[in-house]
């Protein structure tokens, strides 16, 4: 099976992409550093951070998922995409929770509104429900702790009529 997890930076992505991964006994890969490896974008010093052109992107995920079947791809750029993914889960949190874990992470003032502006918005599902069928994404509000989230991802996808 080939997901993707996608949502704001600080829904807490990266952590259940780890645990579903061991779970699933599936390959886990973050954008960035898949992007890097595969030697797409560029660092903006000025950003601090990799820009990506999705078009090369997509198609590069697109390889990935040719190649290696069972992979969980995670990252917040992923909404912007449109791959060969079986299910595309998008973790949702409160926007005031998502600022709190922003603070947390020392990121600047202006990301956090960026992200929680994003996040009140439904940036991540609009765009991916542009871009996949709605019976292949599956909305997940992040929970208490990763296994709550874990747990509602899993059930999500059993009622979607994923093989797990």
């Amino acid at each position: 099976m080939r997901l993707i997890i996608t949502g704001s930076p600080g829904v807490g992505k990266t952590s259940v992409a780890k645990i579903l991964g061991i779970r699933l006994k599936h390959t886990v890969l973050n954008e960035k550093q898949f992007a890097m490896d595969e030697n797409i974008g560029k660092w903006d010093p000025k950003e601090d951070e990799l820009i990506i052109p999705l078009d090369l992107f997509a198609k590069s995920v697109d390889r990935l998922f040719s190649e290696k079947e069972n992979s969980i791809l995670e990252g917040h750029l992923l909404c912007e995409i449109k791959t060969k993914a079986d299910y595309i889960i998008v973790i949702k949190v409160d926007p005031e929770i998502l600022e709190t874990r922003l603070h947390t992470r020392s990121y600047s003032e202006e990301k956090i509104q960026d992200n929680v502006f994003c996040e009140g918005i439904d940036y991540c599902k609009k765009h991916v429900l542009r871009n996949y069928p709605k019976d292949k994404v599956l909305e997940v509000e992040s929970g208490k702790n990763i296994k709550e989230t874990l747990d509602r991802i899993l059930t999500g996808l059993k009622e979607k009529g994923a093989k797990l």
